[in-house]
């Protein structure tokens, strides 16, 4: 299992039509091969700021299996215009649970 994570810096005052825009967004990435589920959390501090947490089944299924896929075309276009700056994206392999 992979944990992809990005914080997402979305366009002042476009935070609404990120959320609708990323409702629509999630049935296209959880039709992927490999996805097994992600949440998408709102900061309090910083409203325009959200981490995105997706879990993979192995970092190809994300790396080549998502965004080599026409999918990936869709997501893109469904959300990749609300990012300013464009996000980091990183990936974890967890190492202790409590």
């Amino acid at each position: 299992m992979v944990l992809e994570h990005a914080l997402l810096s979305v366009v002042p005052g476009r935070e609404t039509e990120f959320e609708e825009a990323f409702s629509r967004a999630r049935a296209v990435i959880a039709s992927m091969p490999g996805f097994e589920g992600l949440t998408l959390s709102r900061c309090v501090e910083r409203p325009g700021t959200y981490l995105l947490l997706v879990t993979w089944r192995s970092l190809e299924d994300h790396t080549v299996g998502f965004r080599g896929s026409d999918g990936y075309q869709e997501w893109r276009g469904l959300l990749h215009h609300f990012y300013d700056p464009f996000p980091v994206v990183e990936h974890y392999e967890q190492v202790l649970t409590a």
